[in-house]
């Protein structure tokens, strides 16, 4: 077994309030790191909507969901947080002073305080009915980087959300592009799905893939209709099974599948806070604005704990630019020399 991660706070989630609690962290002087049971930050953003319009961020007019990620995701970097990605967090104990997290894969960390930031809880994507040999080598369910479509044959599975949003990036750069469905109308919003019967993606409607071909890699997939049509990738956006999953065995006061907290976001385990979709309190309103606020309040107060002489208030971080500036330039050497 690896050595266990020690940190200052440990943040379950890395969403676009996790991030920002990264953020946060950082510039109230403590060590961090980042877990999550996705292969990736940003959470359902970047799972379920990346390419889709936010309009309720402060200072953003629009901003897309992969954007406001890739921004937060730079934010929070000169302060070099730990991200442990596709680790579920299975386990939380205290030690002494110390409270001990270990994932379903193994990996243990070491914090004084736990925020958690996992959403609407812990997010496993529906699989496709076949064809699963060919996970990593053509077919996905989360496509972080959009050129991966670049001259290649795509087809998306779905009628959601998020399987129109990633049949519309596809479109831009793709040599083709097809939508398989199997009702005849979308779940999607209707403005998404007006745009997408405009473009140049085929729709196959009324049908489901029955199977996927290659060789060492993704070729081809055959609908149910009989139909065989060339395929380099293939994305499978069936949605997602949400559950609050290990964290309910954690002895924390719950309300429904949220986790119940007070004004400094503390739940009813010592040294453990949460904010954002997973946190409740008398009339809550689930916002990413008001996750942004959330777990800002959350690792503040830890923050007052876990260093008694700073207090609570974190100051303007205007004043604090010469540091904020002085972590950004040290990352940026550290970019240069890792490249």
């Amino acid at each position: 077994m690896s050595a266990p991660v020690r940190v200052d706070v440990l943040l379950i989630g890395a969403g676009p309030v996790g991030l920002f609690g990264a953020y946060y962290a950082g510039f109230r002087g403590l060590r961090m790191a980042v877990m999550d049971s996705l292969p990736q930050v940003g959470g359902q953003v970047s799972a379920l909507y990346p390419q889709k319009d936010i309009y309720d961020i402060a200072g953003f007019p629009s901003v897309t969901g992969q954007e406001l990620v890739d921004r937060l995701f730079r934010q929070a970097a000169p302060f070099d947080p730990v991200y442990l990605l596709g680790q579920e967090a299975e386990r939380l104990e205290r030690v002494g002073d110390r409270i001990v997290v270990t994932s379903a894969q193994g990996v243990t960390v070491e914090a004084s305080a736990v925020v958690i930031t996992a959403g609407a809880g812990s997010a496993s994507p529906r699989p496709l009915p076949c064809g699963e040999q060919f996970l990593g080598r053509g077919l996905h369910y989360f496509v972080p980087d959009m050129d991966v479509f670049t001259g290649r044959d795509v087809v998306v599975v779905g009628g959601g959300d998020s399987a129109v949003d990633w049949a519309l990036a596809a479109t831009e750069k793709a040599s083709s592009v097809r939508l398989v469905h199997r009702g005849e109308s979308f779940r999607a919003h209707g403005h998404s799905v007006s745009r997408l019967r405009a473009s140049r993606c085929e729709l196959t409607l009324g049908a489901q893939i029955s199977a996927l071909r290659g060789d060492d890699r993704l070729r081809s997939v055959e609908i149910s209709t009989g139909e065989i049509v060339p395929a380099d990738v293939v994305v499978a956006a069936l949605g997602f099974k949400l559950q609050l999953g290990p964290i309910a065995s954690w002895g924390l006061e719950l309300r429904g599948r949220s986790v119940l907290v007070d004004a400094a976001m503390a739940t009813s385990v010592p040294g453990v806070y949460a904010a954002g979709d997973i946190a409740t309190h008398d009339r809550k309103v689930k916002l990413i604005a008001v996750g942004f606020g959330e777990v800002a309040t959350a690792v503040n107060n830890a923050a007052a704990v876990l260093q008694p002489e700073v207090g609570l208030a974190p100051g303007h971080s205007s004043d604090s630019a010469p540091a904020v500036l002085a972590a950004s330039e040290a990352y940026q050497r550290r970019k240069s020399w890792r490249s």
